[in-house]
């Protein structure tokens, strides 16, 4: 039988890796397609907005962790037990044309295709390829990795230079391992800064990696799909900074902590209160739905840096609490203190 073939869609916090997978399941071009969403958090928000687009609507649990879809898609969540997921996916290969698996954006990306070597896996399916997605725009403002001028000065210096933090790292390792990247929010940036932001993005990629502008997730699958690249017998040429760890955690001081209140917020006032806090404590993404008060439809949260983004995407169902629930993921955060700083 042949091998499922698995496109890993990898990238740093914010960038827009659901809005991707979304718009691939909303225009699957009669693809039956799986996603795997492999979540950092303990409430399933990327999960959950997968499952609740448009074209989408979920049909009923077959599992505890696997949705059917009625356009023949399935979504799957799983934090720890990536293996067991894998397995119930491959017993269903006659039903699956393809798999996407939504990365963390803390994930290094090389352990998950390592998986693929397993024999439980590897007879039923292929890493077709690994796209990394890219925030242009944060990219451009110092979120992810300094100030570009700065860097490339750098590397023209000495090209040796160790990197400054760890998430610098992990953000290499990501474009290190990618097949392609997709550049998105190009369209928030003027024409002179998406040049640079992309000249320095070639100089990290191996030569052969093209660089594809994406806004809001809108490309052709046939863009993302086929490279055949059997990424999981081509790791040796995708270098990371931890290939001699025998296991890595990645900076163990990283965790998400979320916060859940059975109130209603005014968008405004709320957006005010988190910029505030990612002020004071180390907040490197914030996402989750919110209850405004007076709408009848979830409003959607989603922040990275100091940018904080809303919209309503569906009205609330009858059987679910009308309640307010965030991620925050970040550095050595307490979910006490956050809650306590929101409420206030």
């Amino acid at each position: 039988m042949h091998k499922i073939p698995v496109t890993v869609i990898t990238g740093f916090l914010g960038s827009g890796k659901t809005t991707l997978i979304r718009h691939l399941l909303q225009n699957n071009q009669g693809r039956r397609i799986a996603v795997l969403v492999n979540e950092f958090g303990e409430i399933g928000i990327d999960g959950e907005l997968l499952r609740d687009c448009q074209v989408c609507d979920e049909e009923e649990n077959v599992s505890s962790n696997i949705v059917e879809l009625t356009n023949g898609c399935l979504c799957c969540t799983v934090q720890e037990e990536f293996l067991p997921t894998m397995q119930e996916l491959l017993k269903r290969r006659e039903q699956i044309d393809c798999i996407l698996i939504e990365t963390s954006g803390l994930a290094l990306p090389k352990p998950l295709i390592q998986a693929f070597r397993w024999p439980e896996i590897r007879t039923g399916a292929t890493v077709d390829g690994v796209v990394a997605v890219v925030d242009c725009e944060a990219i451009a403002s110092g979120t992810f990795v300094g100030d570009i001028d700065a860097l490339m000065a750098q590397r023209q210096a000495d090209s040796s230079l160790d990197h400054e933090t760890p998430i610098e790292e992990l953000f290499e390792d990501q474009l290190a391992c990618a097949d392609m990247v997709l550049l998105t929010k190009v369209d928030r940036v003027d024409a002179e800064t998406h040049k640079k932001v992309q000249s320095w993005l070639q100089q990290e990629l191996r030569p052969s990696v093209k660089i594809v502008p994406c806004k809001a997730g809108e490309i052709n699958p046939d863009v993302l799909l086929g490279f055949n690249a059997a990424v999981e017998d081509d790791l040796e040429s995708r270098p990371s900074h931890h290939d001699t760890e025998e296991e890595h955690e990645h900076d163990d001081d990283i965790n998400s902590t979320f916060f859940i209140a059975d109130r209603e917020f005014e968008p405004e006032a709320l957006v005010k209160k988190l910029q505030s806090l990612m002020q004071q404590e180390e907040i490197y993404r914030i996402k989750g739905f919110v209850a405004v008060p007076k709408k009848p439809m979830r409003m959607v949260l989603q922040g990275v840096g100091s940018r904080i983004e809303y919209f309503y995407d569906r009205p609330w169902q009858p059987s679910e609490l009308r309640q307010t629930k965030l991620v925050l993921i970040g550095r050595e955060l307490e979910r006490d203190r956050i809650a306590a700083m929101i409420n206030n």
